[in-house]
């Protein structure tokens, strides 16, 4: 019996103008990074670029928080997950890793994604064949832990006042 585990992109390279004047991958592009592999698992979904070019429908980012582990530099190559936390009939919940070719954690990031018919536009709940696929995703990843960095808030820890 296979192991359930998150959906893994193909490989992504880090391209050159990419690089900051710190001489590391800038922040936007961690974003783009995390676009690329989320587009490869909206093709499981059935929500790839026909989805938006034949049907009208899409998807929009409502919200996201991107954790910075550790430096990307030009030639690394990683690849990013895709695990669906939640969803209803129209947006979902999902959480993204960054990750080195040889394992090591680069970036995190959590999203919550609107589904959007594209002649509004306006939020819209998904087509009956998009939910099943959900669904599916959904329940295949339901059996996986959830990750340590899922649902973290920014604020500034303070210590009590003696």
């Amino acid at each position: 019996m296979p192991v359930a585990s998150p959906f893994v992109s193909r490989i992504l390279e880090i391209e050159n103008n990419w690089i900051d004047y710190n001489g590391h991958l800038n922040m936007a592009y961690y974003n783009v990074l995390f676009d690329r592999g989320a587009d490869e698992a909206f093709e499981l979904l059935g929500m790839g670029p026909k989805y938006a070019e034949e049907r009208k429908l899409t998807t929009y980012t409502a919200e996201i928080h991107v954790c910075y582990v550790q430096e990307l530099h030009l030639g690394h190559k990683v690849t990013a997950s895709f695990q669906l936390l939640d969803h209803d009939e129209k947006r979902f919940h999902a959480f993204q890793e960054l990750r080195h070719v040889d394992g090591w954690l680069a970036s995190t990031c959590e999203v919550m994604t609107l589904h959007v018919d594209m002649s509004g536009p306006k939020v819209c709940p998904f087509p009956p064949d998009i939910l099943a696929r959900m669904e599916k995703m959904a329940a295949e990843h339901a059996v996986l832990p959830k990750p340590e960095r899922a649902g973290r808030s920014i604020g500034i820890k303070r210590k009590p006042a003696a």
